[in-house]
């Protein structure tokens, strides 16, 4: 037997041995917990959705959150996912298989509507580019995959924190800085509340020069098939170019486009 068949061999005698209640598995389990919780979860749910004891929940905690995979909302004893987990999933999405399958539907939808088009999704308190489809004209905007745009000025943005639940929708509002980007950006916490409940009902939501001046966009949600909003496909365009009464008649094409990406999800 040569070292490459030793060294196989030695590796499959250690993944079979692995035990199920193994300090890696535990850690794993706890950040699925946390990381599939609509609110961050205190330790007591944490240990009750594990079943595991207080104190090895709590170490566990303690070592995640030394690494930067979680993180505690400030001044409560809530756990959220960490900005390293967030990276993470977000690497782990840009290099996903499907993304030729995606990148596809995206040059399609751009070929109909004539502007550029963009997959998006909520990473920590951003919104971080997933793929872009530029249009050919002259004027375009350098957001190329991985980038990241905020969540209360943007039409993806807005929609990520409209299918929130209410509570940490309002949590969001509260402890964000509400940045204002242009004229336009809505930083009054009440009226972005309100304009959250309308895109929620609506169903898409628009940007209507509030992140960049000039720039409208309109994004619809892609859902799972559990109905959960895992991602948003947005196309923007100058206004000299078209104007957001005009971006919203091409609804229907991106509405389709989101139903066809749907299909493509694997996360």
């Amino acid at each position: 037997m040569n070292l490459e068949e030793t060294n196989s061999v030695e590796i499959m005698l250690e993944e079979e041995t692995v035990p199920a209640g193994s300090a890696v598995l535990r850690a794993f389990r706890i950040l699925e917990v946390i990381a599939t919780s609509s609110t961050p979860p205190q330790l007591a749910e944490i240990c009750k959705r594990v079943d595991l004891p207080k104190p090895t929940v709590f170490r566990i905690l303690s070592t995640l959150e030394y690494s930067g995979l979680v993180g505690r909302e400030p001044g409560s004893k809530r756990y959220q996912t960490g900005q390293r987990l967030n990276r993470l999933s977000g690497e782990v999405l840009l290099n996903s298989p499907m993304r030729a399958a995606r990148h596809a539907i995206l040059e399609e939808l751009v070929e109909q509507v004539g502007e550029t088009c963009n997959l998006t999704i909520p990473n920590g308190n951003t919104v971080m580019y997933l793929d872009r489809v530029e249009a050919s004209w002259p004027l375009r905007i350098n957001l190329g995959a991985g980038s990241s745009v905020p969540l209360h000025a943007t039409a993806s943005g807005k929609l990520f924190l409209s299918y929130m639940n209410r509570r940490a929708r309002e949590r969001f509002i509260r402890q964000s800085p509400l940045v204002r980007h242009t004229p336009k950006t809505l930083t009054d916490a009440s009226r972005l509340s309100e304009e959250l409940d309308r895109v929620r009902e609506q169903g898409y939501a628009t940007d209507n020069e509030e992140f960049l001046t000039g720039i409208c966009c309109v994004a619809v949600p892609v859902f799972d098939v559990d109905s959960r909003v895992v991602a948003a496909l947005a196309m923007h365009a100058p206004v000299s170019r078209m104007s957001l009464s005009d971006a919203l008649d091409l609804l229907p094409m991106l509405k389709q486009a989101a139903d066809d990406m749907a299909q493509t999800v694997d996360w």
